[in-house]
């Protein structure tokens, strides 16, 4: 058996013992976001297409068999397992001023909004890498970038946020986000990537 899929979705799984016959099931949910998905799921020589939220298919010694599941069942078969899963990460990009720690006007506002993220998790994850453009020598770029990413977490640390729940590091003029040559200014480079979990 085996199960393809053909854009991003979330599947439960599942493995029950009913007597002596093992059956699975999978069950597409919704996007978080809202957005179209779908999957095909391989048994042997069948296939069944998933193509809409709460579409499902039960796997079984026989063909599997696609149905429309609903939301009350995912929750009374799978409630506490969906409950149990962690909040899905988070990717904020905050943008610099050119050879400054400053953050740009626009970036202000998108750190409010990451704040807000990280507000309503109950247990904080929060990894901060730095970046610069192709300005500079590497040793200047290195202490830029990491002076961005540690300023980026003095901002957190000033909000209430424990410095144990926050990594800062830098990566300089490495992993450019718009590929330039050597010396080039590119706005978009002078960032920092937060992934907040």
């Amino acid at each position: 058996m085996g199960i393809s899929a053909r854009f991003a979705v979330l599947v439960t799984l599942v493995a029950c013992v009913a007597g002596c016959a093992m059956e699975e099931r999978v069950i597409l949910l919704p996007e978080a976001n809202g957005g179209p998905t779908s999957l095909d799921v391989h048994q042997g020589s069948h296939e069944v297409l998933l193509d809409r939220p709460y579409a499902a298919t039960d796997l079984t010694v026989a063909d599997p068999w696609p149905y429309q599941a609903t939301a009350a069942e995912v929750q009374a078969t799978f409630g506490d397992a969906l409950a149990a899963q962690p909040v899905r990460a988070a990717h904020f990009t905050l943008y610099f001023n050119e050879a400054s720690d400053d953050l740009t006007e626009e970036s202000r506002a998108e750190l409010e909004r990451m704040l807000a993220d990280v507000a309503k998790r109950p247990v904080r994850d929060i990894v901060i890498v730095g970046h610069t453009d192709a300005v500079g020598s590497d040793q200047y770029n290195d202490a830029l970038a990491r002076k961005r990413a540690e300023r980026v977490k003095a901002m957190l640390v000033e909000r209430g946020i424990a410095q144990t729940d926050i990594a800062a590091i830098g990566r300089g003029k490495r992993d450019l986000l718009v590929p330039t040559p050597d010396g080039t200014a590119e706005p978009r480079n002078r960032r920092v990537e937060i992934v907040v979990r």
